[in-house]
This record gives structure tokens, sequence and C-alpha cells, in this order.
């Protein structure tokens, strides 16, 4: 909830979905999405890196940042992230995720 009210001040609008399969759901059905961010644990049965690889099946082009507090390396497939794909380690600064957002999303 945080980072979404973070980037909606930031003037960025933010669809938020339970789990996966919700964000499947808004990947498939929003005419535009600029950024996928997905923590790596994910309730439902699909991880992070799971929902991603599935998005960018439909959207090959979209940015995807990953949360986690887990080891980054582990969380996200031992560092074989492709290109559009970053990952920022738990706790992080708030300024810092707004950096992170607007230079994915400025490519």
């Amino acid at each position: 909830m945080l980072i979404s009210d973070v980037l909606e001040e930031s003037g960025y609008k933010v669809l938020m979905a339970k789990d996966g399969a919700k964000a499947l759901s808004y990947l498939q059905s929003a005419p535009v999405v600029d950024l996928l961010i997905t923590d790596v644990g994910l309730p439902g049965g699909m991880n992070g890196r799971q929902l991603a690889d599935e998005a960018r099946k439909h959207r090959p082009n979209l940015r995807v940042l990953f949360i986690t507090g887990f080891a980054e390396n582990a969380a996200v497939g031992h560092g074989h992230l492709a290109a559009g794909m970053e990952v920022m380690s738990k706790p992080f600064e708030i300024a810092g995720l707004s950096e992170k957002v607007k230079a994915l999303i400025d490519g």
C-alpha cells in the first residue's frame, strides 16, 4: 500500500492486485501498462518471477521491478534478468524507489 501511495502522489496511475492471477488479468485487459512492480514472494501459488515471465509473453517489452527481502540472486533466478528487469532489495528508501521507477519508465 505504501508503494502505491507514493507512486500515486508522484502522479502515476496504479493498479493493485491481490495475487499473480489478478495481476495477469489486469495486464491482459489494460491497454497501457508501463511498469510491473511485484514482490518476489506472492500469495496464490505464483511467484513474482513467474508472473513477470508470463506477463512478458503478452507484453514482451514490459518493464519489471522486483521487490524482495531475499538474497537478490536467489530471488529472481540467480541474477539472470532480461533487459528492462531490475531488482530492489528490502529495506529501501522511498526516494530510491521513485528514482528507480522513473528510470525504468523513461527507459
